[in-house]
């Protein structure tokens, strides 16, 4: 069983900057496919970005358009933690962020389906 713990949500004015961590338990963690979600009220959840292990220790990065070039997701694999951070926040970046994982290499890192375990969420708020 892996719990996540995600943190650093909070209001924020537009064009200002969060970092969102997410601590994992378990202890293949270096392995895990990790992913950050959004809902925003009244809308289904949605993939923002999600950082994957593959073949020969790389890492490699995805990103959902609405946020590319503008978050950036990392994990330390020693701290067991993946972070969010994000730049030029709008508006419309409102939303609960809920951190994924996957024991596995998923294919399809942006469907919610495939992942396994969830965090509670963090509550992130850009004002205009």
């Amino acid at each position: 069983q892996v719990q996540l713990v995600e943190s650093g949500g909070r209001l924020v004015q537009a064009g200002g900057s969060l970092r969102l961590s997410c601590a994992a338990s378990g202890r293949t963690f270096s392995s895990y496919t990790m992913g950050w979600f959004r809902q925003a009220p009244g809308k289904e959840r949605e993939f923002v970005a999600a950082i994957r292990w593959s073949i020969g220790n790389a890492y490699y990065t995805y990103y959902a358009d609405s946020v590319k070039g503008r978050f950036t997701i990392s994990r330390d694999n020693a701290k067991n933690t993946v972070y969010l951070q994000m730049n030029s926040l709008k508006p419309e970046d409102t939303a609960v962020y809920y951190c994924a994982a996957s024991e596995n290499i998923i294919s399809v890192v942006a469907t919610p389906q495939k992942y396994d375990y969830w965090g509670q969420g963090t509550q992130v708020t850009v004002s205009s």
